[in-house]
């Protein structure tokens, strides 16, 4: 007789195998929380999963990041029905799905363990979130079938929380000393004004980025192409293990695993959808900072480049940026003017006041009517400036006044002392 099992599948067989690989484990996967972080968590640990973040953890083992065709197969299937058509070989596959695919998909199956990198997760002080969650952020959902299958996340912020007010700051790796102190200098900004600052952990800007956030108590996030437990560069492990104390690491591949050229790829998106828009700070012409520029681009995100060097390499990718969409920015309060709520406007941009910007129309036009040499008389000053002779006669007693002027008899020149500083003559400065 047919019974159907905890995962809502029949089965004719009344007694399950204690190792069967090739179906899902227990509906609710228990996870061992014996090693919890030391510090307070506003996020408690899991200690059980429901078989929707079971599935969904065994399939971030199983799909590559970024595949929209296994996207739109997850959608269409749910999370569970997948694992299982994906772990049993006698499961009928998407019609329009290649043997060659399948075949690869099922052999990695066979050796997904999510009951164990739940666990891993679980011990590191982390959790794995899935759409739906409450924590999930739901700006993720625009990448369409392209969305993560889930995120394993270490800290003890709210990712939902974090994102909804953050900005990404990547770049290039081999940067100069201008676009790392760029880098840094922006990412402080951003986080002394309560903005999240995101990037990939990659040497060069994204570093200087994370370093930045971190050395003025802000919040940051490191979006990896591996595993939360697999530090990668490995230079940069320290700098990973910072984050994940005062921020937040997170990925799409389970516990341990590795980063690939494609993943640094597809890891861009993630980087792209999560934030409201992304900074470029130095980029070659053939950069993957570009490719994550575009991809927020194409999301509505906003897009900024912070302007280098003409003769640098390092800055033509982004100058051909700024050619296009992107914004030129040059500070934190540039970039929160576009990114953040009405009313955050930068502060305007003046250069610094001379006494003479606070002449009146009448007097700036008899001190332009003076030659730059030489002296002459006030009727044909007043004839010069257009302004009866009475008039022209007191503002050059008012121009006297402030040193602009001198008088030699009845004739009136530029004073030596304003014609070394201020530089007036005839047509402005």
């Amino acid at each position: 007789m047919n019974r159907t099992d905890e995962w809502g599948f029949a089965t004719s067989d009344p007694q399950t195998p204690a190792d069967d690989r090739r179906r899902p484990p227990d509906a609710t996967v228990a996870v061992d929380a014996a090693s919890p972080p030391t510090a307070a968590r506003p996020q408690a640990p899991r200690t059980a999963y429901e078989p929707q973040h079971t599935a969904r953890a065994a399939l971030t083992r199983i799909l590559e990041p970024g595949d929209e065709t296994a996207g739109r197969w997850l959608r269409e299937m749910g999370p569970v029905v997948l694992w299982h058509m994906l772990s049993d070989d006698d499961a009928a596959p998407p019609k329009d799905a290649s043997p060659a695919k399948i075949a690869g998909l099922r052999l990695r199956a066979a050796r997904a363990r999510p009951a164990a990198d739940l666990a891993a997760v679980t011990a590191l002080g982390g959790r794995f979130i899935c759409p739906g969650d409450d924590e999930w952020p739901g700006q993720l959902n625009d990448l369409g079938d392209a969305r993560p299958v889930g995120l394993w996340v270490r800290g003890t912020a709210n990712l939902r929380l974090w994102a909804l007010r953050s900005v990404a700051v990547v770049g290039a790796r081999a940067c100069t000393e201008y676009g790392a102190h760029l880098a840094a200098t922006l990412s402080a900004g951003l986080a002394e004004r309560g903005w999240a600052v995101v990037s990939g952990a990659a040497y060069g800007v994204d570093g200087a980025a994370h370093r930045g956030a971190l050395a003025a108590d802000g919040a940051t996030i490191a979006v990896l192409a591996s595993g939360v437990d697999y530090a990668y560069p490995r230079g940069h492990t320290e700098l990973i293990g910072r984050i994940s104390e005062q921020g937040l690491v997170v990925a799409e591949l389970p516990p341990g695993d590795h980063p690939t050229r494609s993943r640094f790829v597809q890891r861009n998106r993630v980087i792209a959808a999560l934030t409201r828009g992304t900074v470029v700070v130095e980029a070659e012409l053939r950069s993957g900072s570009l490719v994550t520029a575009r991809r927020a681009l194409a999301l509505g995100r906003f897009t900024m480049g912070m302007p280098g060097p003409v003769t640098s390499g390092l800055s033509a990718g982004v100058h051909q940026l700024l050619r296009g969409e992107a914004a030129v920015v040059t500070d934190a309060d540039e970039v929160i003017e576009l990114v953040g709520s009405i009313g955050d406007l930068a502060p305007e941009r003046r250069g610094s006041t001379r006494i003479r910007d606070l002449l009146d129309p009448v007097a700036t036009r008899v001190l332009e009517a003076l030659p730059a040499r030489g002296s002459t008389d006030t009727t044909h000053l007043a004839q010069e400036a257009g302004t009866p002779r009475d008039v022209t006669q007191g503002k050059l007693f008012e121009l006297q006044s402030l040193g602009f002027v001198q008088r030699c008899g009845d004739r009136w020149e530029l004073a030596r002392r304003a014609e070394a500083t201020d530089g007036s003559r005839r047509g402005g400065t």
